[in-house]
């Protein structure tokens, strides 16, 4: 108990440190926007008492000393409002990364000291104005796409704050007592109220609701739960109080494992990222290498060093690769946030990346095409009407608790047939069942019960309902049959949809199963596959996967993540369904904890959807460097057209907000 106890304080801890992290994000977010405000506010006097823009604007200003109140503005807006970048430029050389911080540091730098320069007695002019208002853009960009970030990973912050400060935990007097979230252990039962948070993942004890899990798993409708039910932590209770006994905390709850697992893919690199830092890295050796060639050149063919050194400046501002260092990181946020709030959680980004290639997936069938449990598919009678025939199987088999039993019971149940008083009910082991319903002698028996009395039974639909491999239960009325009950594991409704919509995208469908041919046949034949293979253990599975793999095809294996490990493993991306509130399953890339089949067309349109964005960002990000670059050397100079640094400035953070915003626009089709 005492080490539930820590592990429950430790989780509670995390979720405040997640906390702390968003606070200080947001003091970072309201940091740059005082900076900026505060240097935009410097920039007014800097512009008017700059002689470019007095000559430009057609007026003059002058006072004695006005260059060194000019001076010292331009000094403010440099430490101050510059001051994010200084110290940017020395954690990036610290860890020999140089990059955007880098760039922007070297253009003020360069900018503030050689117009101090001519401020106290260096011939030259003033880069005041041009410091001033690049600060000013350089912290307005960033401010934005802050807020961007802190957008991007709002899903996870709403996440953490599912969590309930305190619980009522009821006493063995059965009385109450409000106590801390954190104080929880195993074991322990808690009552809630409607309309509450539901502390923690446990087992309904007593009572009867609705509960709201959209913000956990995306399921839209509220979900109805009663007495062994369970429910999960951050869930939110309905219009009845319930008594929940606590079954995890801490890490080991459900939303535990969903923040951790979000935080581990978003802070996980992939390939694409991994491309995106080197190209970063390249843009800005060359962006440094271009500016010092700019300023030669320029100073080369005789121009003023006032002019050549803007042209390196501009160069080195609208190089930043800024946009570059977003394009992927942005997306993955968005991505990983997204798939979360829809029950589709990603443990291995790489993984996740292959997904969109896939072109071949192996279903397990018992739990993921099918609901693993017994339901009646059809009722074979001539002379009964088939309520009838379900009304015998039924009251008959209310007395009994085999799968096939539930089955039949759940059927009636579902369609209000009535369930018949049976007296003298009599089990026949190995055979079926016998009572006297309405003071008739009726039997639900099966095929042994048939051979061993010589009954015969000659009917086509029953003949191919066996063929199929399906359990057929004979109702017989004072030794007359009078119809059958055919059974089998039923086939998820949303099965069909899936595969349906996986067939469209190209994508070939298999399933393996260690039921016999004939229900894996018919399985497969009902839902369209593209092959299956039957009759195979548990061990053999990863050897189909690898069979599959073997036509040259990317394979994903979707299992329940319990004796289909191997295969998960082997596959090229291991798929887990179903997995409910038991998110840890190591064994598997991705987790869809709906046991909805169409939840992996999902996770393949969110991937090839987000590497797509990566792709459009990273396109954008680098496409528009090969065409500024040379315009802010000055190229087009002789055509009259000529950037500033500020301009520059302008330039590379309206790419670095375009590539937050297309990150923003990433979305999951709605199944």
């Amino acid at each position: 108990m005492p080490d539930e106890h820590h592990k429950h304080k430790e989780h509670i801890k995390k979720v405040e440190n997640h906390k702390e992290y968003v606070n200080h994000q947001e003091m970072m977010i309201k940091d740059y926007r005082r900076r900026f405000l505060i240097s935009l506010i410097l920039t007014i006097p800097i512009l008017i008492l700059s002689p470019t823009v007095q000559q430009f604007l057609g007026f003059t200003i002058s006072f004695a000393q006005d260059k060194y109140i000019l001076f010292t503005l331009s000094a403010i807006v440099f430490f101050y409002g510059g001051l994010p970048f200084l110290k940017g430029i020395v954690e990036e050389l610290k860890n020999r990364q140089p990059g955007m911080y880098t760039l922007i540091a070297l253009a003020i730098t360069t900018a503030f000291l050689y117009s101090s320069a001519v401020t106290f007695g260096l011939f030259g002019e003033f880069f005041f104005w041009e410091l001033a208002t690049l600060i000013d853009i350089m912290l307005l960009g960033h401010w934005l796409e802050m807020r961007s970030v802190a957008g991007a990973s709002r899903a996870l912050e709403a996440l953490a704050k599912l969590i309930p400060s305190e619980a009522h935990l009821l006493k063995d007097n059965g009385q109450t007592e409000d106590i801390p979230v954190a104080e929880l252990v195993v074991g322990n039962v808690v009552l809630i109220k409607p309309g509450e948070k539901i502390p923690t993942d446990g087992v309904i004890t007593n009572g009867g609701t609705n509960v709201n899990e959209s913000m956990l798993t995306g399921e839209s409708k509220p979900i109805s739960k009663n007495k062994d039910d369970k429910v999960i932590g951050g869930s939110i209770n309905g219009e009845g109080a319930i008594n929940v006994k606590v079954t995890h905390t801490g890490k080991d709850s459900y939303l535990s494992q969903v923040i951790n697992l979000v935080k581990q893919a978003q802070e996980s690199k992939s390939k694409t990222q991994d491309l995106a830092n080197r190209a970063a890295l390249w843009l800005t050796i060359i962006a440094i290498s271009v500016g010092t060639l700019t300023l030669l050149l320029w100073l080369y063919f005789g121009k003023g060093f006032t002019f050549a050194i803007e042209r390196m400046v501009t160069v080195i501002v609208i190089a930043c690769p800024h946009a570059l260092g977003l394009a992927v990181p942005l997306v993955v946020a968005v991505s990983t946030s997204l798939s979360a709030k829809n029950g589709l959680l990603i443990r291995d980004r790489i993984a996740f990346e292959r997904a969109r290639n896939i072109n071949a997936i192996v279903f397990d069938k018992t739990g993921t095409l099918t609901k693993g449990e017994f339901g009646v598919t059809d009722i074979v009678t001539e002379k009964y009407k088939e309520d009838e025939i379900l009304s015998y199987a039924a009251s008959l088999e209310s007395n009994s608790e085999h799968p096939i039993a539930k089955g039949i019971i759940n059927k009636a149940k579902e369609k209000n047939i009535k369930i018949e008083t049976v007296h003298k009910f009599t089990s026949l082991p190995g055979k079926g069942i016998e009572g006297i319903i309405n003071e008739k002698l009726t039997r639900a028996v099966g095929q042994n019960y048939l051979k061993e009395n010589n009954i015969k039974i000659e009917n086509v639909k029953i003949d191919e309902l066996s063929k199929q491999g399906k359990t057929i239960v004979y109702i017989l009325l004072e030794n007359e049959i009078i119809g059958a009950v055919a059974l089998a594991d039923l086939i998820k409704e949303k099965s069909k949809d899936a595969i349906d919509k996986l067939k469209s995208m190209g994508i070939k469908c298999f399933m393996l199963t260690g039921d016999n041919k004939q229900v894996a046949k018919w399985v497969a034949e009902e839902l369209g596959l593209d092959d299956f293979y039957a009759e195979v253990l548990p061990h053999e599975k990863s050897k189909v996967v690898k069979k599959v793999q073997a036509q040259g095809l990317n394979v994903a294996m979707v299992g329940d993540g319990v004796n289909d490990a191997p295969a998960l493993v082997q596959a090229d991306v291991g798929i887990a369904i179903g997995a409910g509130t038991d998110v840890a399953i190591e064994s598997a890339d991705i987790i869809l904890v709906r046991s909805d089949p169409r939840d992996v067309v999902s996770i393949i349109g969110l991937a090839k959807a987000t590497y797509g964005k990566m792709k459009q960002n990273l396109l954008w990000a680098t496409g528009y460097n090969i065409f500024a670059l040379p315009i802010a050397a000055g190229i087009l100079y002789n055509f009259g057209i000529l950037l500033t640094p500020a301009i520059g400035a302008v330039l590379m953070s309206v790419s670095t907000i375009i590539v937050a915003v297309n990150a923003r626009f990433l979305s999951i089709k709605s199944r």
